[in-house]
């Protein structure tokens, strides 16, 4: 009996390393909403420069804004530290970007980060690690995870395995691939689990957050990988917004065949790249070559999407609503 107990024991071990997929799902994580059933929160990307090129004044807007605003939280679209990410847990480039950049008080909130391409460059399982929330308990940051608010989902994705230059022309650039490879499985079960996420969601608002563009006018354009495999996922399962970083401006563009709405924030430090491909004007609603972020508001039937620039100044408002029951 004890050699069959330890033959299952050894059995069950091979098939999580030979199945993990099966095994999976992503991270849930519950943030509860205001009592008038309300949520409230700012978007900011491709931001940690030690508070250099307008990181410190879009920051200190952001601090303004989102005491106005009462946030209940804030969404990081990645490249949360430059050039080249964290060397390790102990990094003082985690206070001196993060910690000692964003503090005012309406910013010791909760802090929801995915990864860039640019974290990947350095110790990649350091910003995923709890010793960082321990040292500043506002930081949380998965490889892919949900955040439900119970008015709106919200689904984190790891975008940057996705993209193929990063493996094949990585220039002088080593990225930490730790835990992604084999890359083709990493992928699959990326698409696997946000697919099954998004399909089993009964939110009113379905959001999902990447670094990578899928649709973008700016310097890096939109991501052909991302269009391929996560688009089409977004589409079938009537997600709201798709909220991403990496190139680094404000933009809001509509779909044309769809309610998605894709909306850029990626002007937390350094931007004015001047350059801006042409597109549609039916669908680009917005576009702003410089340094800001992105406040929105959601109740069960209306949400609110404000753009500011460094001195607070509202550049782009759009909002939408949803009736309450569901018309057949």
């Amino acid at each position: 009996m004890a050699s069959m107990k330890k033959l299952n024991i050894f059995s069950s071990f091979l098939l999580l390393l030979l199945f993990p997929a099966a095994m999976a799902e992503l991270h849930r994580l519950e943030h509860p909403v205001n009592t008038d059933g309300s949520i409230s929160f700012l978007v900011v990307g491709d931001w940690g420069r030690r508070g250099t090129f307008n990181q410190s004044q879009v920051a200190q807007q952001m601090g303004i804004i989102g005491e106005k605003l009462n946030i209940d939280f804030v969404v990081s679209t990645g490249d949360n530290f430059y050039d080249d990410g964290l060397t390790g847990v102990d990094d003082p480039a985690f206070e001196e970007s993060f910690t000692n950049v964003y503090t005012a008080p309406s910013l010791q909130k909760k802090w929801y980060n995915v990864l860039g391409n640019h974290d990947y460059r350095g110790d990649a399982l350091a910003q995923l690690s709890p010793i960082l929330k321990q040292k500043d308990n506002r930081w949380i940051c998965m490889r892919s995870y949900i955040v439900n608010t119970d008015v709106a989902e919200f689904f984190f994705v790891d975008t940057t395995p996705f993209q193929d230059m990063y493996f094949t022309t990585p220039k002088d650039h080593t990225y930490d691939w730790r835990n992604v490879m084999p890359r083709k499985d990493y992928l699959s079960l990326v698409l696997k689990d946000l697919d099954s996420a998004l399909r089993e969601s009964s939110a009113k608002w379905k959001i999902v957050v990447g670094h990578h563009t899928i649709k973008s006018a700016g310097h890096h354009g939109s991501s052909e990988e991302l269009g391929v495999h996560i688009l089409p996922i977004l589409q079938a399962n009537n997600v709201d917004f798709y909220l991403n970083g990496h190139d680094h401006c404000l933009e809001h563009i509509s779909s044309s065949d769809s309610p998605l709405q894709f909306l850029t924030s990626g002007g937390g430090s350094k931007s004015w790249r001047g350059d801006m491909n042409w597109w549609n004007p039916k669908e680009m609603k917005f576009y702003y070559d410089g340094q800001g972020f992105m406040a929105m508001q959601i109740t069960q039937t209306q949400v609110w999407i404000q753009f500011f620039d460094i001195f607070g100044n509202i550049l782009h408002k759009w909002s939408a609503s949803k009736n309450l029951v569901s018309i057949m």
